[in-house]
């Protein structure tokens, strides 16, 4: 999907680009299919704010999606491609042929009309999702399961997708967009194709009432502020802030490794690739 562009007539619109929203269906989003989506202003369950630089927000209703894709035997039809406005990629919704209808994250290529399979007899095409046992070496998947039947939970944004690099035993090995080798059980299933709305990631905010309407609120150094607001803050001057980047907490940041679960470190062939810091 393409990006549009503006004249500059004012200094936000000089870089302010939008997708072009022309290839989306024109229907509204399937009444049956959306639930109520609550903010919650960066506080847990306890009222205090444990993120940050979080509040305001567009109002929006959650999509329920269906990761599962378990309705084996039963062929579905594309009825519209729309827009999601809790995730990046958009989603299309399928009516199947006993009448259910759900939502799925539509892959690069799938059309209005087109036909998707579920299940280890589907065919190898774009939509279809089936166990990675049935899927051939290298070809392009994502929605892919950690563990069988819980729905998918890896590459799932707008543009991303792995590649099935290898068959090992009751593993089947996969590059991640990240540079990542991962293996991952061949009972569990994945969609052919690549996620859609890959010009997600050229997309120019532009202003900053347009960060306001995503939920994101104004960012502060830690800097510049006083030494009771952050760890860094504080001193005469502009300061370097006197110790390795942290958080307002003090945890460290910028290479701090956060990752703790062992028990699944086994599964992790080759770490992501470093990507060079400008």
């Amino acid at each position: 999907m393409a990006l549009k562009k503006f004249k500059p007539i004012t200094p936000s619109r000089r870089f302010y680009t939008v997708a072009d929203f022309s290839g989306l269906s024109k229907k509204g989003p399937e009444k049956s299919l959306i639930e109520k989506h609550s903010k919650t202003g960066g506080r847990n369950s306890h009222g205090r704010m444990t993120n940050i630089n979080k509040g305001g927000g567009h109002k929006r209703r959650y999509r329920v999606i269906d990761f599962k894709r378990n309705k084996y035997g039963v062929p579905g039809r594309v009825t519209t491609i729309e827009y999601d406005p809790n995730r990046t990629a958009r989603i299309a919704l399928i009516t199947y042929a006993d009448g259910e209808k759900c939502y799925i994250l539509a892959p690069q290529g799938l059309t209005v009309g087109a036909t998707i399979e579920n299940g280890p007899n589907a065919e190898i095409r774009v939509g279809n999702s089936m166990p990675l046992a049935k899927i051939p070496t290298g070809q392009a998947v994502h929605c892919v399961e950690l563990k069988v039947g819980h729905g998918a939970q890896l590459i799932r944004s707008a543009g991303a997708s792995a590649q099935l690099a290898a068959k090992e035993g009751k593993y089947a090995l996969l590059k991640m967009p990240s540079g990542e080798m991962r293996k991952v059980l061949l009972a569990c299933s994945a969609t052919i194709g690549s996620v859609g709305n890959a010009e997600h990631q050229n997309l120019t905010l532009g202003k900053a009432g347009r960060s306001r309407w995503l939920n994101r609120r104004p960012h502060t150094r830690g800097v510049a502020k006083n030494p009771v607001d952050h760890p860094m803050g504080g001193g005469e001057g502009k300061s370097a802030g006197g110790r390795h980047p942290c958080t307002p907490n003090g945890k460290p940041t910028k290479g701090y490794k956060t990752r703790h679960n062992k028990r699944t470190d086994k599964f992790i062939v080759r770490r992501r690739s470093n990507k060079k810091r400008k």
